[in-house]
């Protein structure tokens, strides 16, 4: 069974929003989505070195990448989770992806408008955590 690991370049500074990263992080606890945060004192093209090197399949996030509803990206996320092996979600450093030859990571986008990578981290999580209850049938997503 695969697992989902959200990777996070450095924690959150901004109080409120490191607390809905821990209250999301804390709800998906027992659903195959670990969250890790590297230091922020790694530099953009260290940390991308860092994601390049992992087993798995690695999405990047960012603005340009492929585009899905949270009913698409819950389908997604459900085919994740029955591979073999593990899939790595990758907010980016506050100064965006430097590019990488070599490097085999897809790119998804949270929305064509910028955000600072903080909150956005926090959408992610929550995109997580409502692909979980969307695959669940709960009441969470409502559209």
């Amino acid at each position: 069974m695969g697992r989902v690991i959200v990777h996070l370049h450095g924690s959150t500074k901004q109080k409120d929003l490191n607390r809905l990263v821990e209250m999301y992080a804390a709800r998906l606890n027992n659903r195959g989505v670990r969250i890790e945060t590297h230091s922020n004192k790694l530099s953009p093209a260290a940390y991308l070195d860092l994601l390049c090197d992992l087993a798995g399949d690695v999405y990047l996030l960012d603005e340009g990448g492929q585009m899905e509803d949270s009913v698409a990206f819950a389908q997604r996320f459900k085919a994740w989770t029955v591979q073999t092996h593990s899939t790595h979600l990758a907010i980016g450093p506050a100064e965006g992806w430097t590019t990488k030859p070599n490097c085999a990571c897809k790119r998804l986008s949270l929305s064509p408008m910028t955000m600072p990578h903080e909150l956005a981290s926090v959408v992610l999580v929550e995109q997580v955590y409502r692909a979980t209850e969307i695959l669940r049938g709960s009441e969470y997503h409502k559209a």
